[in-house]
């Protein structure tokens, strides 16, 4: 587990209220989240954290994340609240916010090649 020196560890708290893809199986996603049993302290950044020890503390907690068996529900929850902190499913908050970016403009795309198909059906 990595630790910073004279930097208490932060628990990641994951809201109970927030879970969605797995209430159907054995119960919310989150109740089966490495996270909650392992470093929890490595999502969420200290106040005034040095860059270097923020890199490699997201690269820890990136490694937490990919032997996750809910990665894939976790990143889904961050992405559609969206969360503003912390490593969520893999990402960072920055890394969040250019998928949803991402998605954005794909959405925007796909509207715009609905509304010319639906303009040529038309004039065809």
């Amino acid at each position: 587990m990595l630790q910073l020196p004279h930097q208490p560890l932060q628990v990641a708290a994951v809201p109970p209220q927030r879970s969605h893809a797995r209430e159907d199986q054995t119960g919310p996603w989150h109740s089966e989240a490495v996270c909650r049993r392992d470093e929890a302290g490595l999502f969420f950044a200290p106040s005034k954290e040095p860059t270097a020890a923020r890199l490699a503390r997201e690269e820890a907690a990136k490694r937490v994340c990919a032997r996750c068996p809910v990665m894939v529900d976790c990143r889904e929850h961050a992405l559609l609240q969206p969360e503003p902190y912390g490593v969520w499913g893999g990402l960072t908050a920055a890394e969040r916010r250019v998928v949803l970016a991402r998605r954005r403009r794909r959405e925007v795309e796909l509207r715009k090649a609905a509304t010319a198909g639906d303009r040529i059906a038309a004039a065809g």
